[in-house]
């Protein structure tokens, strides 16, 4: 039975940064070395970062792409690496066009190369944009086990790839992955590639990306089964690791011809490169299985948006961030994930009081500040209000939004003077309905709860304050602002409930309308009244032009706002109730 020992490198990479990422690739590739690790794994385009979107379209930067996984091959062999097996994930062209790649580099030389064939072009994906489909495959024998390639896609679509690699015979599928984070996206995956390897009869190790590359924000979560479908090896989420693995290899199980160096299978070309014939000398298995346990539905939603937040502020080389304290449920969320992401002293929270501010929300703001440990600042702007009001007379919803815009401008200046990134506070609920005021609240370079509907802001508030008690820790979020009736307070009196549904009413009906794209008819259907559905799906159609301005934030579900869902601004339909 032969022995392999596979290591899956979970990295963090940077778009368009090649020279770091190949640093990162060698540093992680010694780290395999140092554990004995004849084979490593890179995660889908590891060497250029994912997605590069139409860098791909740059003649000037796919030559960089290829010209760097020749010298990271000879960065390696020169590190005293070369004898392990490196497959990494990087960005080819040639006279078709860009293709999405692996390569395998072994003793300075890059010795294989295949190119993605399925092309996703949905979600958040346009890879037929981009990339050409590969019509090869390459089996690599190293020790004398031959190990097929999928990139991504090709491991989700039925036919194709797995379905060569199955016929020709392999003895083990690496898989390489920039698969996007999603809530319960794990519990997608490991069922999917448990039928892979029962459809291969080899085990798969699935190397996950890990990291926050604008909107998306990858999980990591790598995993090894074995051609029965058990979970053998699991990595943690949200952290870069290193996934190291025994493998006994069975024998294989497949119809494939050992002998054969060629095939052409389910319409792909299949060849085989011989690293090795010789398998490794019997040797003890000193790496015990590693499960990291699941997170649970708040832990893994705040984990993401906390790496989103990070790896935007450090990716773009800000240090530090600034946000309106409104004493509100949302501004504090938002400063809690702030302070995990970055700490506390790179947090800076300004308090801007109205003349319709009460006094909760003004001493709200002041005690999440004491809580987290953040800098903190009170600039009143009924002066500067009174200004624009006096000058314009300004009434009604005129008079209420200028105090969100002068709010909005005073951080855009305090952000200019002192270098900070805004974040906008607003959440998923809000911005579908259009409750957010354009140039005012929605101002920022990130929006870390965009993806998240306000009663999941109540639950995720709620979770991290008790885990903060577990940890003997203070709760970062006052508890006032938790349960006090929310309010944007620009008139006397006012909530939120004055313009809008109840709350958890107009989440699930917005789940069902933006979510699940379900129209007039199947919304009544599941309960919803008819008064109520015609008026939240016209603020939702009115305010698309709003959604548009707003700046970018972690997806975190299955449909968010942007790439998920693209409608035109000028929009006559409606249907007919």
């Amino acid at each position: 039975m032969p022995q392999l020992r596979i290591a899956l490198a979970q990295v963090n990479t940077t778009v368009g940064d090649l020279s770091g990422n190949s640093d990162l690739v060698v540093e992680w590739t010694r780290r395999a070395a140092s554990d004995g690790a004849h084979v490593v794994l890179f995660p889908e385009m590891a060497l250029p970062g994912y997605p590069v979107e139409d860098l791909a379209l740059r003649g000037a930067f796919t030559e960089a792409s290829r010209a760097a996984v020749t010298e990271l091959a000879t960065a390696i062999a020169d590190a005293g690496h070369g004898d392990v097996c490196v497959v990494v994930g990087y960005l080819d062209a040639d006279d078709v066009g860009p293709r999405n790649a692996v390569a395998a580099l072994y003793r300075g030389e890059v010795v294989a190369t295949q190119y993605k064939h399925h092309l996703p072009n949905y979600g958040v994906f346009d890879e037929r944009r981009y990339f050409e489909p590969g019509t090869t495959l390459t089996v690599l024998r190293t020790h004398g086990v031959d190990l097929g390639l999928a990139i991504c896609e090709d491991l989700w679509q039925e036919g194709g790839p797995v379905a060569a690699l199955g016929a020709f015979g392999v003895d083990l599928v690496l898989a390489l992955n920039a698969s996007p984070y999603e809530r319960a996206k794990s519990d997608v995956r490991v069922p999917l590639v448990t039928r892979r390897a029962a459809e291969v009869k080899a085990p798969v190790a699935y190397a996950n990306l890990v990291g926050g590359q604008d909107d998306l924000v990858f999980d990591g979560g790598s995993f090894v089964v074995d051609a029965d479908g058990v979970l053998l090896a699991r990595a943690p989420q949200f952290a870069e690791h290193l996934l190291v693995v025994d493998l006994d290899l069975p024998e294989r199980r497949g119809t494939g011809d050992r002998s054969r160096g060629e095939a052409r299978v389910e319409g792909l070309a299949v060849r085989r490169r011989v690293l090795s014939d010789v398998p490794l000398d019997p040797y003890p298995v000193t790496y015990r299985p590693e499960l990291a346990e699941p997170l649970s539905d708040e832990a893994e939603i705040w984990s993401a948006l906390v790496m989103a937040l990070q790896d935007y502020v450090r990716k773009n080389n800000f240090r530090s961030v600034l946000l309106g304290f409104s004493g509100g449920i949302d501004s504090a969320v938002v400063a809690a994930l702030a302070a995990d992401a970055l700490g506390s002293d790179a947090v800076y929270g300004v308090s801007m009081p109205s003349k319709y501010s009460s006094a909760h929300s003004r001493s709200d703001a002041a005690e999440l500040a004491r809580r987290l440990g953040c800098h903190f600042r009170v600039e009143p702007v009924e002066n500067i209000v009174a200004a624009y009001v006096d000058q314009l007379q300004l009434e009604g919803v005129a008079e209420e939004n200028i105090q969100a815009r002068v709010r909005g401008m005073m951080l855009m200046a305090l952000s200019n003077m002192e270098g900070h990134l805004v974040l906008a506070t607003g959440n998923k609920t809000e911005l579908a309905v259009g409750y957010s005021t354009i140039y005012g609240d929605a101002v920022g370079g990130f929006a870390p709860i965009k993806d998240v509907f306000k009663t999941q802001v109540w639950e995720l508030a709620r979770w991290r304050n008790a885990e903060a008690e577990k940890r003997g820790e203070t709760p970062p979020i006052p508890p006032n602002s938790i349960t006090k009736p929310p309010s944007a307070e620009l008139r006397p009196g006012q909530l939120d409930t004055d313009s809008l549904p109840d709350y958890a009413l107009l989440d699930e009906l917005l789940e069902n309308y933006v979510g699940g794209d379900r129209g007039f008819a199947d919304l009544l259907a599941a309960g919803f009244d008819a008064e109520t559905v015609d008026r939240v799906v016209r603020m939702v159609d009115r305010a698309e032009y709003k959604r548009r301005q707003y700046p970018p934030g972690p997806k975190i579900t299955f449909k968010a706002f942007g790439r998920d869902r693209r409608l035109p601004l000028t929009n006559a339909w409606h249907e007919v109730h």
